[in-house]
């Protein structure tokens, strides 16, 4: 029996914390996985997983071995991926997580054109607006927009992407335009349940950042869902200019305080830093640099 398949029947059950997804995604019976990891532990004289009927959980050798046959098996696909294949005609799967917004309406038509370009190559594309445990969930990489916390990961940055305060024409005749950010104090605003400060937004004014407090009924954590709520002139939003790109050349939105962004947030992908690049994923990662589409400003005024 191979070594390499009882490593990466192991490191598959690790990371899913399941036989039955391990087995489908080696294209496997669970029965057979079950032996190449029982196998790998027999030779290693170790348990490497705790297995119960309802779960399956890393022994602290089993945590250890993981650790050390990831890099090793990363390093072997690389290995046949560079001996089989040339950059035209990469192979595998590629399991990418992105936010749902961002995800549908700018990375999905990215990836159609790469996956166009490498027709062996299968993209696994999961949508969550939560932060995802890229090592302990499976994936190859993370999309994300904003401050980027995780320092135990490697950042690519693929481009800027605005933050913009705006409103329906009919907010702005019910309630009067702000003609200071300040002003905001006074209005309605959508609050984002994904920023660790949902109630200040931050201005440049006078050449400096401020924070000014806001307020409202409405809290969400999908700044598309906001874009559109805003549309319905129930509030104001301050969502990333990807989501309110149609509504600016529709009239649905305008853009409040154009003069006062601040910096941009950065689009990045993140992978983890101890893990060797597949060529597969590196392709995709320069693709999605080099994609001027994937974070273009549409909601400049």
């Amino acid at each position: 029996m191979d070594k390499i398949d009882r490593m990466r029947a192991f490191a598959l059950v690790a990371k899913n914390a399941s036989f039955t997804i391990a087995a489908q995604r080696m294209g496997r019976s669970a029965r057979l996985v079950s032996k190449y990891v029982a196998d790998l532990e027999n030779a290693l004289g170790v348990q490497l997983l705790n297995r119960t009927t309802r779960s399956v959980s890393l022994t602290d050798a089993g945590a250890t071995y993981l650790a050390l046959c990831e890099p090793l098996l990363d390093g072997f696909d690389e290995l046949e991926e560079r001996v089989r294949h040339d950059q035209t005609s990469l192979k595998g799967v590629i399991h990418i997580s992105a936010p749902t917004g961002f995800g549908a309406l700018r990375l999905t038509p990215s990836l159609a054109k790469f996956g166009e370009k490498h027709p062996n190559v299968d993209l696994n594309l999961q949508f969550s607006d939560r932060r995802v445990s890229i090592i302990e969930e499976g994936f190859d990489l993370a999309i994300r927009i904003g401050p980027m916390r995780d320092s135990s990961l490697k950042v690519r940055q693929l481009g800027p992407m605005p933050l913009v305060v705006c409103a329906s024409p009919a907010y702005l005749e019910r309630a009067g335009t702000p003609d200071d950010p300040r002003a905001l104090a006074t209005h309605e605003c959508i609050l984002d349940g994904n920023m660790t400060e949902p109630t200040v937004w931050r201005f440049d004014i006078n050449s400096q950042e401020e924070a000014v407090a806001v307020s409202g009924r409405f809290r969400m954590n999908a700044p598309a869902a906001a874009a559109r709520l805003a549309a319905t002139g129930a509030a104001i939003a301050r969502c990333p200019a990807y989501t309110v790109a149609d509504a600016f050349r529709s009239g649905d939105l305008v853009e409040l305080f154009a003069e006062h962004r601040v910096s941009p947030y950065a689009v990045a992908a993140l992978f983890p830093q101890n893990r060797r690049l597949t060529t597969r994923v590196r392709a995709l990662i320069d693709h999605l640099a080099d994609d001027p589409e994937l974070c273009s400003d549409g909601a400049t005024t």
